[in-house]
């Protein structure tokens, strides 16, 4: 029986990426210079940046797939990754999709289309191989799953002592209050800047930290700055991690999606192999950096390519 280090739970979707000089104002046309096609969603993006560090059958994944075209190349590009997919639903809806623009400067505009994603419920946790799956995973890892399904999967992964990573995304906007049954069960909340001001209402770190953690003293706050790295926030104080100098290396930002997820999916693996809390920042930003460079959106690094980078990417606590 294969070793699953870590279960994430979270979209899939199919990504339609647009390349443009600029983003168009309301009602003008723009040009689009490169169209590319490729597998995308938080939860598949984060499952195969793990699973490209950790090796085959170690990262599994739990979400929904339809039944058409775009599930079948999903599923023939997770066996390819060495993602574990017993976790997966088939369902009667239409596979996620996204279509992306990304500018000159790498910035983006993403429109979702959930479809088969919202089709995971609660009561299909306790099927037999996901039962399986979780009870064998050192770290659960829950993205934009629904909620109800993410609160019961916080609840049953705490109950297995295992370690919570959760990313709520776009769910940020439901606000703090209504994803509290989940920070409850979470080790680890994981966000960007505007994620956390959304929960928060609020700009100043140390203030949001606060608010994150009023309901659970323990967890850990890791905000994603994007290109100054990332921070968190735990009961010692704060963590910092700068970002990886793409320039230095000689290197240019192609597009930032997926860089978060890249972000998570290294994270949660150097969490899986008992590294500290800053080495899994700093893997997560030197991930995240270098899937900056690739136009895809699951352009996250291989462990050989991020082991050679990642010692670039500085790293210091400051205790409060």
């Amino acid at each position: 029986m294969p070793l699953i280090n870590i279960v994430v739970v979270g979209a899939i979707n199919w990504d339609t990426t647009l390349f443009v000089k600029r983003f168009p104002r309301a009602g003008e046309e723009s040009v689009v210079h490169h169209v590319i096609q490729s597998a995308g969603g938080k939860g598949g993006n984060t499952a195969t940046a793990a699973a490209r560090l950790l090796g085959r059958d170690r990262v599994a994944i739990f979400g929904g797939l339809g039944n058409d075209s775009i599930a079948t190349e999903q599923l023939r590009i997770f066996d390819e990754e060495g993602v574990n997919v017993d976790g997966l639903k088939r369902a009667e809806q239409r596979s996620g999709q996204a279509f992306i623009a990304v500018d000159e400067t790498g910035e983006n505009l993403v429109y979702t289309h959930l479809g088969a994603n919202a089709a995971l419920t609660p009561d299909e946790l306790d099927d037999h191989y996901r039962r399986d799956l979780i009870s064998r995973a050192s770290i659960i890892t829950i993205m934009n799953a629904p909620l109800e399904t993410a609160v019961k999967l916080a609840q049953e992964a705490k109950r297995l002592d295992k370690r919570v990573t959760y990313d709520p995304g776009v769910k940020s906007e439901w606000g703090l209050d209504r994803i509290q049954p989940i920070l409850r069960n979470t080790d680890y909340i994981i966000a960007n800047e505007s994620e956390i001001r959304n929960l928060t209402g609020t700009d100043d770190s140390v203030r949001a930290a606060e608010k994150l953690r009023k309901g659970n003293p323990q967890l850990k706050v890791v905000t994603k700055l994007g290109g100054r790295g990332s921070v968190m926030f735990d009961t010692e104080g704060e963590n910092h991690c700068g970002a990886l100098d793409l320039q230095a290396l000689g290197m240019r930002t192609i597009n930032t999606v997926g860089c978060g997820d890249a972000f998570l999916g290294a994270f949660a693996a150097a969490l899986s192999e008992d590294l500290s809390d800053l080495k899994a920042l700093q893997w997560g930003s030197c991930a995240a950096g270098l899937k900056a460079t690739k136009p895809e959106t699951r352009g996250s690094p291989n462990r050989e390519t991020l082991l050679k980078h990642v010692s670039q990417v500085k790293i210091r606590k400051q205790s409060s």
